[in-house]
C-alpha cells in the first residue's frame, strides 16, 4: 500500500514538473517595399498571436532594395517574399524558382491617374499628351492595352521617366497623367496636397484582373509545413480587420506608430476589402488568362502551366 502510494504521489508530482516549452518555428518574410497598410494581415497576425498560437516566430524585413527581393527568396536567404503577380510571371521566364502559394492584395492597386479638374476626361484624351512613369516593362503594357481598349496607340503618348515622383510630377504639371499610382496612396496623397485625382482602372480598360500582391517562396519550400500555418494566420488577421477594422488600425499604429498619419490612415481603411480573405485559394483561370496576355503584350516568351507559377497548398 505504501508503495501503491508513494507511486501516485510521485507521478502527481511529475505533472507538476515545468514542461519544456517548444521553441517557434522561425519564418523570415521579405516586403516588397517599407512596411505599410498593404501589409495589415501580417503585421495584426504577429500583433494578435496568432502567428504564435500558429507556434510561429515571424519577422517581417523590409528591403534595402526591392528589386532583390525575388533573388534572395529564390536563392534561400528569406523564407517568404511579398511580391507582385505581374512580377512572378517574369521573373518565371527569366528561370527563378518562385511560385505563389498565397494572396495578400487580391485585386489591381495600379491605375492611370490625371487631375480630376484636368482636359482628361477619358483615356482617348491622352492622345499627344505626357505620361509619367517609374517603373518599365508591366506597367507600360499596362498602358498599352488599356489605351488599345479606347482605340488610342502608346505611340500616340510620351512617356516621361519620373523616378517615383508621380503625384509631384502630376501636380505640377510636368505631364499631364502618371502610371503605376496605387489607387490606395496616390490619390490621398493628391488630397492632401489640394488635388483631387481622378483614376483609370486597368481591369476596367481591357487588362485581366489579377492579384496585386501575393506571397512566394522558392520551389522546394512549397512542401514545408510553416507555410500553411503561416497562411492560416493571416486569413485569421485578414477577417478580424473585416469585422474590427477600427481595432485592427489601432493595433497597426500601436506597432508602427511612424505610420500614424492621414495618408496612411486613409490608405489602411481603403486596403482592407482588397486583402484576400482565403489567402491560399488559386483561381487557376485567372492566372492563366493574366499569362496569356503577358505573353500577348511581349513580356514573356509563352504561357507558362499555372502549377509552374502558382500552387494551392493545404
Amino acid at each position: 500500500m505504501i508503495r501503491v502510494f508513494s507511486a501516485v504521489i510521485i507521478a502527481c508530482g511529475s505533472l507538476l514538473l515545468p514542461v519544456p516549452s517548444q521553441a517557434a518555428d522561425k519564418l523570415s518574410v521579405l516586403l516588397e517595399w517599407f512596411v505599410n497598410p498593404d501589409h495589415a494581415p501580417m503585421v495584426i497576425a504577429r500583433e494578435r498571436g496568432l502567428f504564435a498560437d500558429a507556434n510561429l516566430e515571424v519577422e517581417l524585413i523590409p528591403p534595402s532594395d526591392p528589386s532583390v527581393v525575388p533573388r534572395l527568396v529564390s536563392t534561400g536567404e528569406a523564407d517568404i517574399g511579398i511580391h507582385y503577380q505581374p512580377n512572378l510571371f517574369l521573373d518565371h521566364d527569366a528561370g527563378l524558382p518562385l511560385v505563389r502559394f498565397g494572396t495578400l492584395v487580391e485585386t489591381p492597386l495600379n491605375t492611370i491617374t490625371v487631375l480630376a479638374d484636368g482636359p482628361i476626361k477619358s483615356l482617348k484624351d491622352l492622345k499627344g499628351k505626357k505620361v509619367g512613369y517609374s517603373v518599365s516593362g508591366f506597367e507600360q503594357a499596362m498602358l498599352k492595352k488599356m489605351l488599345q481598349s479606347e482605340g488610342v496607340s502608346s505611340e500616340d503618348v510620351e512617356l516621361i521617366n519620373v523616378n517615383f515622383s508621380l503625384s509631384p510630377s502630376l501636380i505640377g504639371g510636368r505631364v499631364d497623367a502618371t502610371l503605376g499610382g496605387f489607387r490606395n496612396f496616390e490619390l490621398t496623397q493628391m488630397k492632401l496636397e489640394g488635388k483631387t485625382g481622378r483614376a483609370f482602372f486597368p481591369e476596367e480598360h481591357g487588362v485581366p484582373p489579377y492579384d496585386e500582391l501575393i506571397y512566394v517562396t522558392r520551389r522546394d519550400l512549397i512542401g514545408d509545413e510553416r507555410l500553411p500555418r503561416f497562411l492560416s494566420a493571416v486569413e485569421q488577421a485578414s477577417i478580424f480587420l473585416t469585422n474590427h477594422p477600427q481595432e485592427g488600425w489601432e493595433l497597426f499604429i500601436k506597432a508602427y506608430p511612424n505610420l500614424d498619419d492621414e495618408l496612411n490612415k486613409t490608405a489602411f481603411f481603403e486596403t482592407l476589402p482588397r486583402f484576400a480573405k482565403r489567402p491560399a485559394a488559386l483561381d487557376r483561370g485567372r492566372y492563366a488568362r493574366f499569362g496569356a496576355f503577358m505573353q500577348e503584350m511581349g513580356l514573356i516568351k509563352a504561357t507558362p502551366q499555372t502549377e509552374d507559377v502558382a500552387v494551392e497548398i493545404r
